[in-house]
């Protein structure tokens, strides 16, 4: 479609025009960082958790939006390399120890002989910000199947690697002075399970679709009225999800209500089918079973972040 990708390019800030208007970017060229300009009508910030081409606009987090931190490794395990699901972990524990540690855990295989493992922090949690995540994953595998090979250090293939997961639309507003936010850059991750690729593949093509929409039109008030639209296209489409979301998170930041949770809702088939629905955005949107309908009607109802 005429698209130039540049590689060994790293964008520094923003170029303003008139009305602190992004016309583009500062960039750094090369391994010698020769300063670069580049020029567009309008400019995709897809920068990821980062964000640093929104906040050099001055457009910070939202400190009331929930936000998450995880870690995570590969580990050899022919013993679970070829699982057919990923496994979920609600109740993590230390080896010995049968006080619950902070945080939720996956293990899922990747069918090369190597598992994906790691694990997640809520800031509803009082544990965020004050653990050492990397030992806490350690801490937790040690409990683990000897057999699985997840205890052994000796399995582990590349370093533990962490990082922020920003949730519920945490920046916003998604599009201001010709610059639309995509992805991790806008705070896209899902609140009730810290996915983020599904959200980053579906908002850089409602930003596509806008910019076409917008870049077609001839007089500048149009195209500015069309880019407009971008930030409701979105709430439309996660806005309500994203708010239940985020009284989600504030939920199970509290022990007890996990406990009780756990206790008497995993030994349901039913419930668990609907609830995994829910976490995982999987209703069909266009009728469906009576469990699509009632989650669709609660998103449909909730407020739009």
């Amino acid at each position: 479609a005429g698209a130039k990708l540049r590689t060994g390019v790293n964008v520094v800030g923003p170029v303003l025009g008139a009305n602190d208007r992004v016309i583009g970017v500062t960039a750094e060229v090369g391994p010698d960082k020769e300063p670069a300009t580049f020029h567009a009508p309008l400019v995709v910030a897809a920068d990821g958790v980062s964000g640093r081409f929104p906040l050099a606009l001055g457009l910070a987090k939202r400190e009331d939006r929930p936000i998450g931190v995880a870690v995570r490794r590969y580990y050899r395990s022919p013993a679970r390399h070829d699982d057919d699901y990923l496994e979920s972990w609600l109740e993590l524990r230390a080896k010995g120890n049968e006080a619950l540690l902070p945080g939720y855990g996956w293990i899922f295989g990747l069918g090369d002989g190597r598992v994906n493992v790691g694990l997640g922090i809520l800031n509803s949690s009082k544990a965020f910000g004050k653990t050492n995540y990397r030992r806490l994953l350690t801490e937790w595998l040690a409990n683990t199947p000897a057999d699985w090979g997840l205890a052994d250090e000796a399995n582990a293939e590349g370093p533990i690697l962490g990082a922020a997961l920003p949730m519920g639309f945490n920046r916003v507003p998604h599009y201001t002075r010709g610059v639309l936010l995509v992805g991790d850059s806008g705070g896209m991750v899902n609140p009730f399970n810290g996915e983020g690729i599904a959200y980053a593949m579906e908002s850089g093509e409602l930003a596509a679709e806008v910019a076409v929409q917008a870049l077609a039109r001839s007089a500048a008030a149009e195209r500015e009225r069309a880019l407009l639209a971008y930030p409701q296209v979105l709430k439309d489409r996660f806005g309500g999800y994203y708010r239940l979301g985020g009284i989600f998170v504030k939920l199970i930041g509290r022990p007890e209500i996990m406990r009780l949770a756990t206790k008497h809702g995993m030994p349901h088939p039913l419930l668990m089918r609907f609830v995994l629905k829910l976490l995982a955005n999987l209703t069909d949107p266009r009728g469906g079973d009576a469990m699509d309908r009632v989650i669709n009607a609660m998103t449909r109802a909730a407020p739009a972040v």
